[in-house]
């Protein structure tokens, strides 16, 4: 038996009724006032009564109610959260969406902040997400499209978009792949159902789904014709579909003015790259000495290398990373100053027993201070992934293992499709001059006549 649902039983128009709902879903306050209502119910009114739904067309005063004689249906409605009502000679069932879910507030999200925008965010309630979206959009062509995923957990998720804005032929794919979907629970993270809509090679680390924790933000995507999936128990929404170059736009670029917003687009792209070459063409430069530039020589170290440069390299990429998750998973109170004092103190250490010298560990930091840059994690890991890659071939075949690598990333990305089907590199790949424009250029907000 479970403990949390709950059985009622009441007698309406002088027939057995049941009531059944799970603690804690109920609003208690419009329970109180329907069960008052339904006392009131008389056996005449109640005779000529042979279906629900013409007893909620008749005596049910609550908004959200629907009949159903499916019982799996009624079942699963049921452990959603809605209550169930049965009465004595009416074969189907009433199901009252008067759920509420325990939520926290709407407050702005701890990763995607802004200096200037809106500061709330998206919670774990499905309604009071898509809420967030109606505020902002007030578009009779907006669509909020329903469906369940999942053979156990049965997840509400909402397909958003504009009509006559959003790509036919994603909304088409979505549908389909939700209706084919195969998966026995996805209510623990947001990666099951981006892997169900969009299939993806294990090898390939390229997002084709863009997750966004701000209604701002995913209100203008879908003004600009993108399709938005809405999960419940997920914060964060799904952005489709999404290129390489989509990543490169945040909210903040649109709440300043269009120069600063490119001058900050800029940077962004800017720091990107570094995050790639830098530490590969540092490398190179140490391991040819002779082909340095006379003004660069400052950066070559005094000290004797115990550890080679190239060994260097990789263990900061795995400290680095270790230092984050240690901060993640560090009290709030705490995570501040583990990543600072523990990246100072191993700093300081590992300089002082001559295990590295501290133009790597300089270098190694301004990596990774410069990969906050880009929001998306799915891309900073795709850029580490790669230029470990180029770190490699650099140490085994100089100058052409950068060459090598860059092929490499860029094949990856010609031979992605975004679920659209256009390709992940565009508009580089087919060249669109216009839209190449906008990556670095934030362009003026143009009004609809």
């Amino acid at each position: 038996m479970n403990f949390d649902i709950i059985k009622r039983d009441i007698i309406i128009g002088e027939r057995q009724a049941a009531l059944y709902f799970i603690d804690g879903f109920m609003k208690d306050a419009v329970f109180e006032k329907l069960m008052e209502f339904l006392y009131k119910i008389t056996a005449k009114e109640l005779s000529g009564i042979k279906t629900m739904d013409e007893f909620s067309k008749s005596y049910m005063p609550y908004t959200e109610a629907d009949s159903s004689a499916d019982i799996e249906t009624v079942v699963t409605m049921l452990l959603s959260g809605p209550a169930i009502l049965l009465i004595d000679g009416i074969g189907d069932a009433l199901i009252i969406d008067s759920r509420t879910y325990p939520v926290r507030g709407i407050e702005e999200p701890q990763k995607d902040r802004s200096v200037r925008g809106s500061k709330d965010g998206f919670v774990e309630a499905l309604v009071m997400n898509t809420a967030l979206i109606r505020r902002r959009i007030r578009d009779p062509r907006l669509r909020m499209e329903y469906h369940q995923i999942g053979e156990s957990s049965k997840v509400d998720v909402v397909i958003s978009f504009i009509d006559g804005k959003a790509d036919e032929r994603v909304l088409r794919k979505l549908r389909e792949c939700i209706n084919k979907a195969k998966i026995s629970g996805i209510s623990m993270t947001q990666q099951a159902l981006n892997e169900a809509l969009v299939p993806s090679s294990f090898w390939n680390p390229l997002p084709k789904t863009k997750f966004s924790e701000r209604p701002d933000f995913a209100s203008a995507c879908l003004l600009e014709g993108k399709v938005i999936v809405v999960m419940d128990n997920s914060p964060g929404v799904m952005i489709l579909p999404v290129s390489f170059v989509d990543f490169f736009k945040e909210v903040d670029d649109y709440y300043f003015p269009p120069v600063t917003g490119s001058y900050v687009r800029i940077i962004r792209v800017l720091s990107s790259l570094l995050t790639v070459y830098l530490m590969p063409l540092v490398l190179y430069l140490y391991n040819n000495v002779n082909m340095m530039p006379q003004w660069l020589h400052f950066i070559i170290p005094k000290e004797d290398l115990s550890i080679p440069i190239f060994v260097q390299f990789l263990i900061l990429e795995f400290v680095v990373d270790a230092l984050r998750l240690a901060s993640v998973n560090t009290p709030d109170a705490l995570s501040n100053s583990i990543g600072i004092i523990g990246g100072l103190i191993l700093s300081e250490f590992a300089i002082t027993a001559g295990w590295f010298v501290p133009q790597t560990i300089l270098f190694s930091a301004f990596v990774a201070i410069a990969s906050f840059s880009q929001p998306s994690f799915e891309i900073s890991y795709a850029t580490k992934f790669l230029r470990i890659i180029m770190l490699i071939l650099v140490e085994l075949i100089g100058i052409y293992g950068i060459l090598i690598g860059t092929v490499v990333g860029i094949t990856v990305m010609l031979t992605s499709k975004t679920i659209s089907g256009r390709n992940y590199l565009y508009p580089i790949f087919p060249f669109n001059f216009k839209d190449f424009c906008k990556i670095f250029v934030r362009t003026k907000i143009k009004n609809e006549h």
